[in-house]
């Protein structure tokens, strides 16, 4: 009888640890929530002369600090830390107010949206779900994007679309490279897949610049008269890397991580998707809301992609019918830590 007292006992001390946890985690997550929703407060307040000028920056340093927060506690780091050093780097550049450090913390907010939009997804055991995913992502570094232009950075178009580019898939490579077993968890899809991802990376890079430095002007007058008519018609224009790489390959690689740990790899292209969400923000050219409906028209026809390629690829594993997928469907229970607990 004493010892079912013990139990009892042990078991409601447990009890109450665990509950101590998850309301400590969640008040965690809601004072997080609203850091960002300061931070845009501040943005938008300070933006449309509502508040004093100093405000957007101030705006844009919350939200960076919150975003460095999240993707370091997402990652298994040391979020005080980085946080705290995020600050400290705003507060600088806000004093200093130099264009050189304005661009440098611009482009380091749209890195850190772009990789925190990618690692805050979770497995999708349907393609709803996917979708569900590539939403949450979109709106994470779109909201990164914002901050960036509360710096009021100046920036080079070509070279921030290809440094922010860049350094997002360099960071999220060294941390898929930890997710994914390192190379050897690869496996034969998940090598075919990543060559893939970059031969079309390097494709779209290589023809877009091939149209901007050596294209004949036929050729290039022929596509910005098409991007004109898409604009003066939808209001917007899809980008290619979005559309064609980076959804897709966020879609089609969280659908994988319910099934396979190789699906990180495919994921690590998804900042094709969210990294380019800032240079529609930062065009001084383009609305936002020609900024929004060109990641509209990206998102679906991306989706439409990652759609065809997912059910080729169940095709070739077998499950053919709409009973063989419910049943695969099922079986797809591979374990990941929820969206508000590290990864690593």
């Amino acid at each position: 009888m004493l010892e079912g007292v013990v139990e009892e006992a042990v078991a409601a001390a447990e009890n109450a640890t665990v509950g101590e946890r998850l309301r400590g985690r969640a008040s965690r997550l809601g004072a997080w929530w609203l850091l960002v929703a300061g931070g845009l407060a501040l943005l938008v307040a300070g933006g449309t002369g509502v508040a004093p000028a100093w405000a957007e920056g101030v705006g844009a340093v919350v939200v960076t600090v919150a975003y460095t927060w999240a993707l370091a506690a997402r990652t298994g780091g040391r979020p005080v830390v980085f946080g705290t050093l995020a600050g400290l780097i705003g507060v600088v550049v806000l004093v200093a107010d130099t264009q050189t450090l304005s661009t440098g913390a611009a482009v380091m907010t749209c890195t850190v949206g772009a990789v925190l939009g990618v690692m805050a997804t979770v497995p999708a055991r349907r393609f709803l779900h996917a979708v569900r995913e590539v939403l949450v992502a979109l709106a994470l570094s779109g909201v990164a994007a914002v901050a960036a232009v509360g710096y009021a950075p100046t920036v080079s178009l070509v070279r921030f679309e290809y440094t922010t580019l860049a350094l997002s898939f360099l960071v999220v490579l060294a941390l898929v490279y930890r997710l994914g077993a390192g190379l050897h968890g690869l496996g034969r899809r998940g090598i075919i897949a990543v060559v893939v991802g970059l031969l079309v990376l390097a494709v779209i890079l290589a023809y877009a610049e091939t149209l901007r430095r050596y294209g004949a002007s036929s050729i290039v007058g022929t596509v910005l008269d098409s991007a004109t008519w898409m604009l003066d018609t939808i209001g917007g224009v899809p980008r290619p890397i979005q559309a064609v790489l980076g959804v897709p390959a966020l879609a089609w690689g969280v659908y994988m991580r319910a099934r396979r740990r190789q699906g990180w790899w495919l994921c690590s292209f998804g900042v094709a998707a969210t990294a380019p969400v800032a240079n529609g923000v930062m065009n001084p050219s383009a609305t936002l809301l020609e900024a929004f409906l060109s990641v509209v028209y990206s998102l679906v026809i991306g989706l439409a992609v990652a759609y065809v390629a997912i059910r080729v690829d169940l095709a070739l594993t077998g499950s053919r019918g709409s009973r063989a997928r419910r049943d695969e469907e099922r079986s797809a229970v591979r374990p990941e830590p929820s969206r508000a607990r590290p990864l690593l």
